[in-house]
């Protein structure tokens, strides 16, 4: 099978590894159960979620301003660092030496920043970048497996966030968050190339140099 050979299956590789540390950042954990978090703090359901869509929105726009400008891989890495930085701000506010409006702040602004920079480049990024650099030949197929670990991932994060968190506590569970976010960052530094201005040919032929 043509995804099998090597060229192609480190191509695949990179691809299905970007998906997968997007979903080990906790980024859906953080969508799916962020009125939890902000209701442990006494914030109102309606409160969080409205203030998360607005950090999730104007993120957005950022990245459709800046992705041509900056290029895709700068965005990945300045993202996925913003997200290590933001996690770290909820581990100090989980922390036992922080508490009242201190830990409040910094559990709630830290998310905010989180989702934040999420949509301004680990969101929107990986699924464009893929139809970059995966060959037409193997397009279909390889986005299939791509966006299967994606699934997968993010269902497991899903299911396992709660219990984990009442297990081993917020502080733990956060810096695995960050700890992901910042292997992505670097993962994609020495395995992405930028992709702003070239054409697919041009992107084939330094990913895969012909034979």
């Amino acid at each position: 099978m043509i995804t099998l050979s090597p060229p192609y299956f480190a191509v695949v590789f990179i691809g299905s590894t970007i998906f997968a540390l997007q979903q080990l950042s906790g980024i859906n954990a953080v969508f799916y159960f962020s009125s939890t978090v902000f209701k442990s703090f006494g914030v109102p359901s309606d409160l969080a979620n409205t203030c998360v869509g607005i950090a999730n929105l104007s993120g957005s726009i950022l990245a459709m301003i800046l992705m041509d400008k900056l290029g895709r891989k700068v965005l990945l890495l300045g993202s996925f660092s913003g997200m290590a930085v933001a996690m770290g701000l909820q581990v100090t506010g989980a922390s036992s030496y922080t508490s009242g409006s201190g830990a409040l702040s910094l559990s709630v602004g830290g998310m905010l920043l989180f989702v934040l920079m999420f949509a301004l480049g680990a969101g929107p990024v990986p699924g464009l970048l893929l139809s970059e650099i995966l060959p037409g030949r193997i397009r279909a197929k390889a986005m299939a497996v791509c966006m299967a670990v994606h699934w997968v991932i993010n269902f497991f994060v899903g299911l396992l966030f709660l219990p984990l968190l009442e297990q081993i506590g917020p502080q733990i569970l956060y810096t695995v968050f960050a700890t992901f976010c910042l292997l992505a960052v670097v993962f994609v530094k020495r395995n992405v190339i930028e992709t702003k201005g070239k054409s697919l040919q041009e992107i084939e032929i330094a990913l895969i140099p012909p034979q």
